[in-house]
């Protein structure tokens, strides 16, 4: 899953503790927060902590029905930004975590230097996994010395544009998405298919938030975004993250963007209300559309390609903290719920593509189709572009850098509170004294 919304101070302030929490967890004593202890022999009960929709209720389900002495305490804990402050707190506690806990790559990234809270899953078995998961998936849950694996992938998210066809129809722009995905080879092409449509006065912005382009951009223009590779920040010196700022400014300026924060109450709403016309569209993100636009949007959206080439935006991983007394019926989950049953589950109820190498070739989901998006060929449109992915490095932070510092600034900008200048001037200021303090 992908970035999320302005947090409250309360989880920057959470985020920059994160490191000391975890030092102290890892000395904390360990008790489990899920009930049965497995050396008993007996039924175990394990609990499994996510955030937004990955998909995991058949999945679950079916991994129960193969392991009738396992049955899973499934716990939603909303977004990242109510789980981010809470995991810390229990993982320095050392207690409270559930037996597994879904990680996003932004969160995973902190983990990989402060990993002792956490198993290593080689210890556990998981070296003979490696061929069942994507190259880069695999590789980028790893501590720098490549001695300990801190997660399992479920999930990758190559880029796509989704669209509303009604409102293209009403703009006098094509709907078959072939011919949309000719309309924006480029980002200024896409910029400039904006203005055609805002000329046409639908009612409709063309795009939810100038924020929305930041990551595909970033993803497809460079290797890195706040850090180089050595972990030093570079926000103020990356060209791609001030053009994609720049393109986000200059859409805004031009009256293209709705405005509205992802994951609010009235970004919801916009869904239902046919606020905007196109948004970039990892598979998860299907899930998300559908969930908020619900049967006011089914048939209405189809996928076309990103401008640009290529990009990923989101995906998880499932850990196990090392305070769990279940770690071999916990591992048994994330193994189910990030191989190929378990992926090939979360994909049809959600739409998340699975990290999993047999799930991507299974049918179900290379030849998918998406009734709600008007069929569109998903499998055709993503498992494809999973396979050639080549991830950034986003760095120990970047999950806070982003939601509690870049994105805010960039919002208030775009909401004219701030001019471009200066909501790129504390965008970077902010960002970076996260980053270095």
């Amino acid at each position: 899953m992908s970035f999320t919304p302005r947090r409250m101070r309360s989880v920057a302030a959470a985020a920059l503790t994160v490191g000391l929490a975890l030092g102290i967890g890892a000395c904390s004593a360990k008790k489990n927060n899920a009930g049965s202890d497995e050396s008993t022999g007996g039924p175990v009960t394990i609990s499994l902590s996510y955030f937004g929709s990955p998909g995991f209720t058949q999945a679950v389900k079916d991994f129960e029905a193969a392991n009738p002495n396992i049955k899973v305490d499934v716990k939603n804990e909303g977004q990242t930004k109510d789980f981010v402050p809470k995991l810390a707190q229990q993982l320095s506690a050392g207690s409270g975590a559930s037996d597994v806990v879904m990680l996003e790559e932004g969160m995973l990234l902190q983990y990989l230097k402060d990993n002792k809270p956490f198993a290593n899953l080689l210890d556990l078995g998981a070296s003979s996994l490696e061929s069942e998961y994507l190259s880069f998936k695999w590789k980028n849950a790893f501590t720098a010395d490549g001695k300990k694996l801190v997660g399992l992938g479920t999930d990758v998210g190559p880029l796509a544009m989704c669209y509303r066809t009604d409102l293209f129809e009403k703009a006098g722009l094509p709907t078959a998405r072939d011919e949309v995905s000719k309309l924006w080879p480029t980002w200024e092409d896409y910029v400039k298919q904006g203005e055609t449509f805002k000329a046409k006065n639908t009612g409709a912005a063309w795009i939810d938030s100038a924020t929305s382009i930041m990551q595909p951009y970033i993803m497809q223009n460079s290797d890195t975004w706040f850090y180089d590779k050595s972990d030093k920040y570079i926000g103020d010196t990356n060209t791609a993250v001030r053009k994609a700022y720049d393109l986000g400014m200059d859409m805004a300026s031009k009256g293209l963007t709705a405005k509205l924060q992802r994951w609010q109450a009235d970004w919801d709403a916009a869904f239902k209300n046919a606020a905007f016309a196109t948004v970039p569209c990892p598979p998860w993100y299907t899930g998300v559309i559908k969930e908020r636009a619900g049967d006011a949007g089914k048939n209405k959206w189809d996928i076309a390609t990103i401008p640009g080439k290529g990009g990923n935006w989101g995906g998880s991983y499932l850990a196990i903290p090392e305070q769990s007394k279940n770690k071999k019926s916990a591992f048994e989950l994330i193994k189910f719920l990030t191989g190929k049953q378990g992926g090939v589950d979360a994909f049809k109820e959600a739409g998340p593509l699975p990290s999993s190498v047999s799930a991507l070739a299974d049918p179900a989901v290379a030849s998918a189709t998406n009734e709600y998006f008007n069929n569109a060929p998903v499998g055709q449109i993503y498992v494809g572009a999973a396979k050639d992915l080549k991830p950034i490095y986003l760095g120990p932070k970047h999950q806070a850098l982003w939601e509690n510092a870049f994105e805010p600034a960039m919002q208030a900008a775009e909401q004219g509170k701030l001019s471009a200048k200066d909501g790129w001037d504390k965008a970077i200021k902010e960002s970076k004294a996260l980053a270095e303090g």
